[in-house]
């Protein structure tokens, strides 16, 4: 028998493109179920992360028409990563396999058939990735790749241009349910689970309706919270940053002194003015950057709900 496959979508006021993502969702779907690569009681399920327009309730109307639509209604808006963990922790109980993706139809819908094959052949991880980012534009495309690059020099394993497009089995998912913090860095954590995993590229498209849900502003908090959740280098370096200041302050000292001996001593105020504002400057940055891991242990002792489901729309008869 073939195995349940739920597509997990996480959607926020995404009214706009709803009606042809389920449109071309549900006819992927059909085309797996008729090569019998899936189980007619796969599902696509749409995660409300708190809309405030219309999107619930076109679900509901989804849901209401097909059984192969299924919906969850978060209470309030906890952002895309915990709207994603939202719809996979459901998924894990009803599915084998589970492919989550953005609502915005960027990412190549036939790039399923792909995945299901990967994980058809042993794959429990199954890593959607760009095969190019020319479409972008130059700072798009710099500011992406060098997130990547500065994720794992500091030491935040990922899978370089990938986002959050992936299959992951029932095992891997059982896995992933064991990672508790309440910050979520889903792209850094997915690749500590292990297991086999294996990639598919593919080429992404342009947005199909509605604005980007990250400007750059979100980006760059994103980022922080990829880094501060998943590595303490930065913490490190500051300890490094610290010793080579020492170490020049050890020069600059002997250098006084010789000149001192020497009588060469010049009043110079704009040095010492520099100095300060500069060590002023990396003190506070300092502070700000310990103040980010302090902050993230404080919200991880609360041990607060990452979500709260409202509403659970499922059915398990076959869909059509």
């Amino acid at each position: 028998m073939a195995d349940v496959l739920y597509v997990v979508v996480p959607c926020y006021n995404e009214e706009e493109v709803l009606p042809e993502t389920s449109r071309r969702l549900k006819e992927k779907l059909r085309s797996l179920i008729a090569a019998e690569k899936i189980s007619s009681r796969s599902r696509i399920l749409f995660v409300n992360d708190g809309s405030k327009d219309r999107t619930w309730e076109l679900i509901c109307k989804l849901h209401k028409e097909d059984a192969v639509f299924s919906g969850l209604d978060l209470t309030r808006n906890r952002g895309h990563q915990n709207a994603l963990l939202a719809g996979l922790m459901f998924a894990k109980e009803k599915c084998d396999m589970a492919i989550s993706m953005d609502a915005d139809l960027q990412d190549d819908v036939d790039a399923v058939d792909r995945m299901v094959e990967e994980y058809c052949a042993g794959c429990d991880i199954v890593y959607g990735v760009r095969s190019s980012r020319k479409k972008d534009s130059f700072f798009k495309r710099f500011t992406a790749e060098g997130f990547y690059r500065v994720m794992n020099f500091l030491g935040a394993e990922t899978v370089f241009n990938h986002a959050d497009y992936r299959l992951m089995s029932k095992r891997a998912l059982e896995g992933l349910s064991q990672f508790q913090e309440v910050n979520l860095f889903l792209r850094g954590i997915v690749p500590m689970i292990g297991y086999r995993s294996g990639t598919v590229e593919y080429e992404r498209g342009e947005r199909f309706a509605g604005e980007s849900k990250y400007p750059l502003k979100k980006m760059l908090a994103f980022a922080m919270e990829g880094i501060t959740s998943l590595s303490v280098k930065p913490i490190r370096y500051i300890t490094l940053l610290g010793f080579l200041i020492f170490l020049v302050s050890i020069i600059m000292l002997i250098t006084f002194v010789v000149e001192w001996a020497l009588h060469m001593t010049v009043v110079g105020w704009a040095s010492v003015i520099c100095s300060v504002w500069a060590i002023g400057g990396l003190i506070l940055l300092s502070l700000g950057v310990i103040g980010e891991y302090i902050g993230k242990i404080y919200l991880e002792t609360k041990d607060r709900p990452r979500f709260l489901i409202r509403e659970v729309l499922d059915r398990d008869e076959a869909g059509t």
